[in-house]
């Protein structure tokens, strides 16, 4: 490899770990802002995170299609573009003018922005993969990406959950509005750095875009789709609903009288904190270790924190760090069970990248086409928690977590088995 071709590839990886780093902090939005937006709704909850994802639905293939027609720079600079209206728009359902029509524009805003940072995954993820030349490396690649990913998902609900303290009816989204400003503005600076740095375009390389077969013929891409489709549904829903537990003061709830939403939001800010944790660890030994066995014993585990998070009475608690107004940050009794949740992070941290580099293993030509489709299933990080949230306000929050336990199952069967390329006589060179 020439000196020119290892410096546009640190570039690029630099770039593309950047743009992970982003993709968290938008999405990460949703679920603490659904705690503002259900005070004043009680079916508002996760709604902004299900337009978020919904987005995915709508945007996976075009985007998919983008890669291939105007390549992997113009993607990511028409996504950025669209993320810093999707935040203004956000910000426009905090002023007064709008009344009762500010839900609205909120949730339109969320799904603008569910389509910036579906366009981002969809360059994010094959490039990492590609310039770690697929297999384990491309897997270390990932990893490294997600581990600013977490980094900023761990940021966004503390930030949040900072600036609202305890929310009551009075909360409104002008409390975060320097969140959102923030957001504006990293956006910005961020389309001016990508306009101007080199990114390889390998689609663009190919001399066709027509091809026999498609992604949809490789069984364990096929399979590997729907594991996304759970698993982004299982990482949403963990921390949203641990954070709606603690902030519900109701008998219902954890029962916090005071600061609970920023307790919540601090605890669930833990969770990210332990992805971004669990993914350092990963780019340790990806080189070594490889991804099947590495998605195998973190979806065991997984299952086994949420089974012990249900059984354990909210009565057994323990201290965690959390933030209250009055006495800034510091260790609050919460139920025992939030901490078998929260530790899921470590096991959720390499699902994502392990499900991407599994599934398209082997692809070759059809990589672009398949991000697309992947994408297109992280819709499921909408559906899967919005109906999480209805069981809880049913059997109780949580007895909801024995969506995510089937859920699990699933990983850990396409981990063991579903993952195998069993359609190697494809040709994809």
């Amino acid at each position: 490899m020439t000196e020119t071709k290892k410096n546009t590839n640190l570039v690029a990886i630099i770039t593309m770990c950047f743009i992970f780093a982003m993709i968290s902090f938008v999405t990460n939005m949703a679920a603490p802002f659904g705690n503002i937006w259900k005070g004043q709704y009680s079916w508002a909850g996760m709604m902004g995170n299900m337009m978020n994802f919904a987005a995915y639905l709508f945007m996976g293939i075009p985007a998919g299609k983008m890669l291939l027609k105007v390549g992997y720079k113009k993607t990511t600079l028409i996504a950025l573009a669209t993320g810093f209206v999707g935040i203004v728009i956000q910000w426009l359902s905090s002023r007064s003018f709008l009344g009762g029509s500010a839900i609205y524009v909120y949730l339109l805003g969320a799904f603008v922005c569910g389509f910036c940072v579906c366009m981002l995954n969809t360059v994010v993820n094959p490039m990492l993969n590609l310039l770690g030349g697929g297999g384990n490396k491309g897997n270390q690649y990932i990893q490294i990406g997600g581990t600013l990913n977490s980094l900023t998902g761990t940021l966004t609900p503390l930030l949040v959950g900072v600036l609202i303290g305890t929310v009551t009816d009075k909360t409104a989204m002008s409390d975060v509005a320097p969140l959102l400003f923030i957001a504006m503005a990293v956006f910005a600076i961020a389309f001016v750095i990508i306009s101007l740095v080199k990114i390889p375009e390998p689609a663009q390389e190919r001399k066709t875009t027509v091809y026999e077969h498609s992604a949809w013929n490789f069984r364990h891409f096929v399979l590997g789709a729907l594991a996304i489709f759970f698993y982004v549904g299982i990482e949403i829903g963990i921390p949203a609903q641990v954070n709606f537990f603690l902030s519900d003061a109701s008998a219902k709830g954890a029962g916090i009288a005071v600061n609970g939403a920023a307790i919540g939001g601090a605890i669930a800010a833990v969770y990210w904190l332990l992805m971004m944790v669990g993914r350092f660890s990963s780019t340790l030994i990806s080189g070594k270790v490889s991804t099947r066995t590495q998605m195998t014993v973190v979806s065991a585990v997984a299952i086994i924190l949420v089974i012990a998070a249900i059984f354990t009475p909210k009565t057994v608690t323990v201290n965690m760090p959390g933030y209250s107004a009055a006495d800034g940050f510091a260790m609050f009794r919460v139920p025992l069970s939030c901490l078998f949740l929260v530790l899921c992070g470590l096991c959720t941290s390499v699902m994502w990248g392990a499900i991407f580099n599994l599934a398209v293993e082997g692809l070759g030509k059809y990589t672009e086409s398949a991000s697309g489709i992947f994408m297109m299933l992280v819709v499921g990080g909408g559906i899967m928690p919005l109906i999480q949230e209805y069981l809880a306000k049913g059997v109780g929050y949580m007895n909801s977590y024995w969506l995510v336990v089937a859920m699990l199952a699933y990983l850990l069967y396409y981990a063991v088995s579903g993952s195998k390329n069993v359609n190697k006589d494809i040709p994809v060179d």
